[in-house]
């Protein structure tokens, strides 16, 4: 037994950080909804199922026929020493975007993973025999090869349990909405633009009101349920609901969950169109919010966006609607000046020819579009024009959502959460304002089904328009950002292709020019890591 024990003082120790980064994994893919977390397996079994993890069993095989357990423990461990250090070294290199975090779900899919191998570990303590050492070292070995399948095993078993404890929160969650009866609810969903217009509407009711938003990116059943049990209370006098979703039907459960009496729909476009299948049944999911609505609800829709122009709306609330190029809105933006300050615009109302000026940090149409979209709302409130105006110019930077920051003296465009065609030509514009010279780090946009490599393209020809130089990451995911930056006739010397964020640094930092503006475009999760 005591060879075993030897054994896997080293193995445990490699297993372990298997473990980890399977349920980080794990946790990106959304604890395998729609069965992303095993395809994102199939996809990538190259990267889970590396042929060098094997080498401890091609070593038994092969010198088994000494018949010496100690030379076979020691040279397996020894091995397992340098895969430990190999997966560690390797683990430390690679950029951690989105790390995992130990929620009570990851806790449960561990408890299992413990069981499971408790399981194992009990049947050979009761069965071992010194002389089939080599069947419990192939199986160990086998066993931690397998490891992102059988946290994949794993979590397949929690979810009756995870399903019982959504019913849980989702009732608490209900019920705790009943207590407070006067609350109004606003949603807001959209293909982007969600949480910039949450923050935005934030920032601006509670210059009057008592307001709760939804925290981060919490816009699923799950997210909402904890924002109402945690941090809702009973003195709010509004709640706003971020609201997401990869397929229709979703947000009809998010509003069935909240009720809310006012919605905004920022804008429709092609974003997660691989798991919609189509912009019908994007279109159709995102108005599920508004259609929930009561008759005396208030919808907030996009004049510009020809995806909320052209559908039948099938209720018959109060619609407002918002707008840069269509005069027909009902909330219209002109003398749009944006600049590396800012922006400015005027409002002015239907029917009313005086011009209201509006100032903020935010940069970019984006965000013209989400401030009408609560200038809409907030007046519709109660609010004052001047109140808006004062809570407008008061509203925070958004978090990665065109943030302009500083790196030493480098200009910082940060547009990490983006990942649509729409939001990246906009941040493109955003770019182009700016003076001095232009930068563009990005891995390109994913989740746009059959029709991934086409916009990607478009995104090159945009970017070969704006930017002096441009930094790929991911040589594979950037292909057509750079054959559209090639027939675009973009200098191939401008180009940078990299597999790690990081080093886009090292190549900024050599650059000697006195103004230098990098738009960071995207930021892929670890799953999509090449």
């Amino acid at each position: 037994m005591i060879e075993l024990i030897y054994f896997l003082s080293w193995w445990s120790p490699y297993l372990f950080l298997r473990i980890k980064k399977s349920l980080q994994m794990l946790q990106q893919n959304t604890y395998d909804k729609g069965y992303r977390y095993f395809k994102w397996i199939i996809k990538n079994r190259s990267k889970v199922f590396d042929i060098i993890d094997l080498i401890p069993l091609v070593l038994i095989l092969v010198i088994s026929f000494i018949n010496n357990n100690i030379v076979i423990i020691i040279l397996t461990s020894f091995v397992y020493i340098n895969l430990y250090y190999r997966t560690y070294d390797k683990l430390s290199l690679e950029q951690d975007k989105l790390p995992l975090v130990i929620t009570s779900r990851v806790k449960r899919i561990i408890v299992v993973i413990i069981l499971l191998y408790s399981l194992i570990f009990i049947h050979i303590i009761y069965n071992y025999k010194i002389n089939i050492l080599n069947d419990y070292l192939y199986l160990l070995i086998i066993l931690a090869y397998l490891q992102y399948f059988i946290t994949w095993v794993a979590c397949r078993m929690c979810m009756p349990i995870e399903k019982l404890v959504s019913i849980y929160y989702l009732r608490r969650a209900k019920s705790k909405l009943k207590k407070i009866p006067d609350i109004k609810v606003i949603g807001i969903t959209g293909s982007y633009g969600k949480t910039s217009c949450k923050n935005i509407l934030n920032d601006i009711l509670n210059t009057k009101y008592s307001v709760c938003a939804s925290p981060k990116n919490f816009n699923t059943p799950y997210g909402l349920s904890i924002t109402i049990n945690n941090y809702l209370s009973k003195f709010n006098q509004l709640l706003i609901a971020e609201m997401g979703a990869r397929k229709v039907g979703e947000i009809k459960e998010l509003s069935n969950l909240v009720s809310p009496k006012y919605g905004i729909l920022t804008t429709i476009g092609v974003s997660h169109l691989d798991s919609f299948g189509s912009v019908e049944n994007i279109k159709k999911c995102k108005f599920e919010l508004i259609e929930s609505l009561p008759t005396d609800g208030v919808a907030i829709l996009n004049k510009d966006d020809i995806n909320q122009t052209s559908y039948k709306l099938k209720n018959n609330c109060k619609v407002i609607w918002i707008g840069i190029n269509n005069e027909e809105s009902d909330l219209m933006a002109t003398d749009i000046k944006l600049s590396s300050l800012g922006t400015s615009f005027n409002v002015t109302f239907k029917n009313n020819k005086k011009k209201y000026l509006f100032e903020t940090i935010l940069l970019g149409n984006a965000n013209v579009y989400n401030i009408l979209s609560c200038i809409a709302l907030a007046k519709e409130l109660g609010m004052k024009i001047e109140d808006i105006q004062t809570g407008v110019k008061k509203v925070k930077p958004i978090e990665h959502r065109l943030e302009l920051k500083k790196y030493g003296s480098i200009n910082i465009i940060d547009d990490a959460y983006n990942s649509n065609p729409i939001g990246s030509k906009m941040a493109l514009e955003v770019l182009n304002t700016m003076p001095g010279k232009k930068i563009i780090v990005t891995p390109g946009m994913i989740e746009l089904g059959s029709e991934e490599y086409n916009y990607n393209y478009a995104f090159g020809a945009h970017i070969a328009d704006v930017c002096d130089e441009v930094i790929l990451v991911g040589v594979d995911q950037t292909k057509p950002i750079y054959e559209g930056l090639i027939d675009k006739k973009y200098h191939k010397k401008h180009i940078h292709i990299i597999n790690d964020v990081k080093i886009a640094f090292d190549i900024i930092t050599k650059f000697k020019d006195k103004d230098i503006y990098v738009l960071l475009e995207n930021d892929l999760p670890d799953i999509f890591n090449e």
